[in-house]
């Protein structure tokens, strides 16, 4: 469940991680992690969280011209 005023990515290792977000003076940070192993990266893919909650991927563009 997402809570508001935080901030959820998945980091290199696959992990779901939940931060709080930055707010005029009030600083963020402070990562922990809320799902272990979310989920197992495919090279050349941009992994996220959705508006649902859910781990989306997307693929990643290189050297665009």
């Amino acid at each position: 469940m997402r809570k508001k005023g935080y901030l959820y990515y998945v980091d290199k290792k696959g992990n779901v991680v939940e931060t709080k977000m930055a707010r005029g003076k009030a600083k963020g940070g402070g990562g922990k992690v809320v799902a272990k192993p979310a989920v197992k990266k495919a090279k050349g893919y941009l992994y996220f969280i959705d508006k649902k909650g859910d781990v989306s991927r997307a693929r990643m563009k290189r050297g665009r011209k």
